[in-house]
C-alpha cells in the first residue's frame, strides 16, 4: 500500500490565488515555550487559501454549507485522468478521450502540478467540459488548479456542476501521483456556516 499526500503545504510563502497578500497565511505565536512553557498559536487564513474544498454557498446563496457535505462522496474512490496534454484549458472534446464511469468522482491532473507559484494562465475546466460532466453525474471533481476556473465572467464552470451537487477540489498536488484509480480520503474542516474549508486529502493505491 502507498499514501500519497496530495494536500499543499501550508506557510506564509506558500503560491496562493493571483498573488494576493490577503490570501497568504499568518501563524501568530501567543505563547512561546521559553517565556510560556509552552507554545501556542493562532492563524489566520482565507478558506479558499491552498487546498480546500467549495461549499455550494461559495457560489449559490441558498446553497449547502461546508459542515452539510456529505463525507461518504469524500472518503471514496476516485479516478485520477492525466490531462497534462491541455494547455490553457480542458474542453469537453479533452474529456472525451478518456473512459469516465458515471457516478464517479475524478481528479484532474494538469501542468498545474509541477507549478511552485501562481500561475495566472494556469490550466482550468472550462464550461463545455463541466457540462459534459456534469451529465454523468458525477460525485465530485478535484482539480490541481487553485481554482477549477478561471476568466469566465459569470463563474459558469462552478454553477454548472453545484447545481447539479458535485462537489470541487482545489489545490490538489499530483506530481507524483499516476493515472488510475485510488482510495481518497478527503476531510474539510466542520466549519459551520462556511462557504468552504482547507483540507488534508491522501490517495491510497492498494
Amino acid at each position: 500500500m502507498r499514501i500519497y499526500d496530495v494536500s499543499m503545504l501550508i506557510h506564509h510563502d506558500m503560491e496562493v490565488y493571483k498573488n494576493k497578500n490577503e490570501k497568504k497565511p499568518v501563524l501568530t505565536f501567543l505563547k512561546t515555550f521559553p517565556q510560556d512553557g509552552y507554545n501556542e498559536s493562532s492563524i489566520l487564513m482565507d478558506i479558499h487559501t491552498g487546498t480546500h474544498i467549495d461549499a455550494p454557498f461559495h457560489m449559490i446563496n441558498q446553497g449547502d454549507t461546508i459542515e452539510k457535505i456529505n463525507l461518504e462522496n469524500l472518503i471514496t474512490t476516485c479516478y485520477v485522468l492525466d490531462m497534462t496534454f491541455c494547455s490553457g484549458k480542458i474542453t469537453k472534446d479533452d474529456l472525451l478521450k478518456k473512459k469516465i464511469r458515471a457516478q464517479s468522482f475524478i481528479l484532474l491532473k494538469t501542468g498545474n502540478s509541477y507549478e511552485s507559484e501562481f500561475n495566472s494562465e494556469f490550466v482550468y475546466l472550462d464550461s463545455s467540459g463541466a457540462a459534459y460532466l456534469s451529465s454523468l453525474s458525477l460525485k465530485g471533481i478535484g482539480i490541481d488548479g487553485l481554482g477549477i476556473e478561471r476568466a469566465q465572467k459569470n463563474h459558469d464552470t462552478h454553477h454548472i456542476l453545484m447545481e447539479k451537487n458535485i462537489i470541487i477540489i482545489e489545490g490538489l498536488r499530483l506530481e507524483e501521483v499516476d493515472e488510475g484509480e485510488y482510495k481518497m480520503i478527503a476531510l474539510p474542516l466542520k466549519i459551520k456556516g462556511a462557504d468552504g474549508a482547507p483540507a488534508r486529502i491522501v490517495l491510497i493505491k492498494e
